[in-house]
């Protein structure tokens, strides 16, 4: 099972970013998928998840004005995209995943993709 994020970079102030999360190795038909970040010193920040069939969003307070998350599932893929970046939105951003249910915990996770935002 593996979940390979990619899209992480060097950008300014007020940019925009998409990341992407693929997933192989099984269906995640009856997950969440959701995206993390970890700023320097700081602990995992949940940013929000969406689910393969549904299409059900669920975003954090702090990001959801900026950042949004959409999936295709012809490509297994999800996606993160993230505007008007500021530099306290740089971190390691993860994708992972967790089983739809009460009392479930995101138990796959991807490797991480930087993003590092300039001032």
């Amino acid at each position: 099972v593996q979940l390979q994020a990619s899209g992480g970079g060097f950008v300014q102030a007020g940019e925009s970013l998409r990341l992407s999360c693929v997933v192989s190795g099984r269906s995640f038909g009856s997950y969440f998928m959701g995206w993390f970040r970890q700023a320097p010193g700081k602990e995992r920040e949940f940013l929000g998840r969406i689910t393969w069939t549904s299409s059900s969003l669920h975003y954090a307070d702090s990001v959801k004005a900026r950042f949004t998350i959409s999936r295709d599932s012809a490509k297994n893929a999800v996606y993160l995209d993230m505007n008007s970046l500021k530099p306290e939105d740089t971190a390691v951003y993860y994708c992972a995943a967790r089983p739809i249910g009460p009392g479930t915990s995101y138990n796959y996770w991807g490797q991480g993709t930087l993003v590092t935002v300039s001032s």
